[in-house]
């Protein structure tokens, strides 16, 4: 269903338009403001940088042998990478449109493969990967759909960190969820 890509320049349009929708905002704890200007920049060094792997998600339809189409349809991110500690964590981001699907499954399945059996598909080849023994991520309490699929791919909460984000006049807890290596080969990343 998904092809992961490394984040473009090409890819600032979508991250911009992610950006603008409030519910997007609010589910994520985005709180930061961005230019256009900064979003540019972004897109075309990110994958650049170290200690981080950030991929486009795009639509895995093929039609003749060939993509429909490699435009962005959301992102995800593995960060924090910890080669020491062989940790990392991971955040994703659907376009309005993408939620709810079953892109965002996918796009984390392929993500833990990279992250802990050290390959993936990215534009259609094998890259190694960092070999990882745990990945973590954070949910925030007001988003039980994204809690459900973290849980559904064998991710287990640790712990909560109390009235993190703002939401609207009140806050909202922020939920710390991991997975390890032998879980995911076990089958956890499967279901």
């Amino acid at each position: 269903m998904v092809q992961l890509r490394p984040i473009e320049a090409r890819d600032a349009d979508r991250m911009w338009e992610s950006l603008q929708d409030p519910e997007s905002r609010r589910l994520t704890g985005t709180t930061a403001s961005f230019t256009r200007e900064q979003i540019d920049e972004w897109t075309a060094t990110i994958s650049d940088r170290p200690g981080r792997v950030d991929w486009s998600i795009t639509s895995g339809a093929v039609r003749d042998g060939q993509l429909v189409s490699d435009e962005m349809i959301g992102e995800i991110v593995l960060n924090e990478i910890d080669a020491a500690a062989r940790s990392a964590n991971l955040r994703l981001a659907l376009l309005p449109n993408y939620r709810g699907r079953g892109y965002g499954r996918e796009a984390i399945y392929e993500v833990l493969r990279f992250a802990f059996d050290g390959t993936t598909d990215v534009d259609g080849r094998r890259h190694g990967g960092p070999h990882l023994h745990r990945v973590s991520l954070d949910v925030l309490g007001i988003n039980p759909r994204a809690r459900m699929l973290y849980e559904s791919l064998g991710f287990r909460e640790e712990g909560r960190l109390r009235d993190v984000y703002p939401d609207g006049d009140g806050w909202s807890d922020t939920i710390v969820m991991s997975i390890l290596e032998d879980e995911f080969r076990a089958g956890a990343g499967t279901s």
